[in-house]
């Protein structure tokens, strides 16, 4: 299974900009499986201001053009997350698009974050947990902050997760948490873990980068810097089953 992780430069660009600039990166990727974009890209994470104006439904212009270039890449793209319009509500949405340019999960995050953040304010948090069939298996999905809630993960591994894909925002101050949560979520639930984190700055903010693809023993097998780049690596799913066989610790779990 081959990844591409698109760690976009952020800067404060109109949305029609960003939009270019994530489409043209996906060109630029090498033969991919699976495409994964950053978590509210398309005007940045810290630009609250921005966010009811620049909200759409996932039937909206910008998820159709990705569901476009997904049926042109002939690949599975997470497209990261957006500011989702539905009816009077607004949710942080990660949209998983299939290779015929089918929407095949889309996961509305759950853990709002509000240190020094609007998006508790903004947002409505989600309330569903999401795991979608992919043909490397069971893929769970969280966003950023959820990072912190290992119980969130384990309630995707009861619903058969084995790769976890986290579109993330992360800010460069707490990028040592950034690195230490995506390992350890990664071993404890002995599941792949693919994350794409923003770079760059915009609304006075400096993202962290360091996207990562981290296997099932929290093995880092790819990492980026902090600045804008695509972090590619090569994994076969069949390790968690291995892992997993290996080392039997889920099933050893007295707490459900």
């Amino acid at each position: 299974m081959k990844i591409a992780s698109i760690q976009l430069e952020m800067a404060d660009r109109p949305k029609e900009k960003n939009v270019e600039h994530a489409l043209a990166m996906i060109d630029q990727v090498p033969a991919a499986d699976l495409i994964l974009l950053p978590e509210i890209w398309t005007c940045g994470f810290f630009a609250f201001d921005r966010y009811a104006a620049e909200s759409e439904p996932l039937n909206g212009p910008t998820v159709n053009l990705f569901r476009q270039k997904a049926r042109a890449r002939g690949c599975h793209i997470v497209m990261g997350s957006l500011v989702e319009r539905d009816a009077e509500s607004l949710f942080n949405t990660t949209v998983f698009i299939g290779p015929g340019g089918e929407i095949l999960a889309g996961y509305r995050k759950i853990h709002l974050f509000g240190y020094q953040s609007d998006e508790t304010k903004l947002l409505t948090p989600g309330k569903d947990i999401v795991v979608a069939d992919t043909p490397w298996g069971r893929a769970g999905f969280a966003t950023c902050y959820d990072l912190r809630f290992p119980e969130l993960f384990r309630r995707l591994v009861d619903r058969g997760a084995e790769i976890f894909l986290i579109p993330s925002a992360w800010p460069l101050a707490r990028i040592d948490a950034w690195r230490l949560f995506n390992r350890a979520r990664a071993h404890e639930n002995l599941a792949f873990l693919i994350s794409c984190n923003c770079a760059g700055e915009n609304a006075g903010k400096r993202y962290g980068g360091h996207s990562m693809v981290v296997d099932p023993w929290g093995k880092v097998l790819a990492e980026g810097g902090e600045g804008g780049e695509i972090v590619t690596a090569e994994i076969d799913p069949a390790q968690v089953e291995q892992a997993r066989k290996e080392f039997p610790a889920l099933a050893d779990r007295a707490l459900r």
